[in-house]
């Protein structure tokens, strides 16, 4: 049985990795939904048979009878398309920042706007299997984690949980983004003789990724120093976060914490002493790589995560999520 599902944004980068991972899902058909008349640009999936194309309404949800419609949009645009797809009965996984913040005021606090469907934001499920996947198989609406905030929830909340990180001492994160993070529109930051040869810090102190890490790793804004950074390549996100561990002798020690904790979980690869990750062995997977590294001297401590924004930290997550609020397979065309 094959479940159609919709793909609303299917011309920008997101959307364009969900048509390439749905087109060889066993059980979906992707179908591509048109919303505005006036899109410019044509998709950017290659490789795979054009999927058939339909309206972004009511109608066109009932009458093909999807069960799950993606928004691959910016926030304003899911918010506006969200309650209309939930209304004509088709479920949302939402790839925008419009739904991850729990409260209006959060929303309104990191976004600089009002949030338009308060109660929808109050429902939806935070979609980061690893820690909310109790909630995602019954949930309407599921919002889909941050690329960043993807690989820093996955490298600390395991720490913060077993205690071995001294909050009083601060956390760092330097992480580095592929420029496909920025999304498909042109800009002249993201253009070729900006970045190439290049790398450039941004958004510094006022990311809108961090209260996604404070919310799930529950940390306080004071204890986590977060900088995102532009690396002159495609895709991929790698994250090197500097900390003060306690109650570990050994690198073993802080590994086993990991282990403890991922044991079992498909998409979670950890290294082992002495190794780290980088971003060829995450590229266009779903994999979320873990490596770390103690001086039990000082206490001084790095982990380092690794991740394809594009896949793990978008539409490969998205897949994820759908796979369990369908009651399929986790990894059902993600392995």
């Amino acid at each position: 049985m094959k479940h159609r599902v919709g793909i609303v944004g299917y011309r920008g980068y997101s959307g364009a990795e969900l048509v390439r991972i749905l087109a060889r899902h066993p059980h979906a058909e992707p179908l591509l939904m048109e919303h505005r008349e006036d899109a410019a640009g044509s998709p950017v999936f290659r490789n795979v048979k054009p999927p058939r194309r339909l309206a972004c309404d009511r109608q066109a949800v009932r009458s093909e009878q999807l069960a799950v419609v993606f928004l691959a949009t910016p926030a304003e645009v899911s918010m506006e398309l969200a309650p209309a797809m939930l209304d004509a009965g088709a479920r949302v996984v939402d790839l925008s920042g419009a739904f991850r913040l729990g409260t209006p005021e959060n929303y309104t606090a990191w976004y600089k706007e009002p949030h338009t469907q308060p109660e929808l934001l109050a429902e939806a499920a935070y979609g980061l299997p690893e820690f909310c996947r109790d909630r995602i198989p019954g949930a309407r609406l599921v919002a889909n984690p941050g690329c960043y905030p993807t690989a820093a929830n996955l490298a600390l909340r395991p720490l913060i949980e077993a205690g071995v990180v001294d909050r009083s001492a601060g956390i760092v994160c330097d992480a580095k983004s592929g420029v496909s993070g920025a999304g498909r529109k042109p800009s002249l930051k993201t253009s070729f003789c900006e970045v190439t040869e290049n790398f450039t810090a941004y958004s510094i102190l006022k990311h809108r990724h961090v209260p996604e890490v404070l919310r799930i790793s529950g940390l306080e804004e004071g204890e986590f120093s977060f900088t995102a950074q532009l690396l002159p390549l495609d895709r991929g996100i790698l994250e090197t976060i500097y900390f003060r561990a306690r109650g570990v002798a050994h690198i073993d020690e802080l590994l086993a914490v990991y282990e403890k904790r991922y044991a079992g979980e498909p998409f979670v690869r950890l290294f082992n002493p002495g190794h780290m990750p980088d971003l060829h062995a995450v590229a266009r997977t779903n994999f979320c790589d873990i490596g770390a590294a103690l001086d039990p001297k000082t206490g001084r401590a790095i982990v380092v995560c690794a991740i394809d924004n594009l896949v793990k930290g978008a539409a490969g997550q998205a897949v994820q999520n759908m796979n369990l609020m369908l009651g399929l397979p986790e990894t059902e065309g993600l392995k």
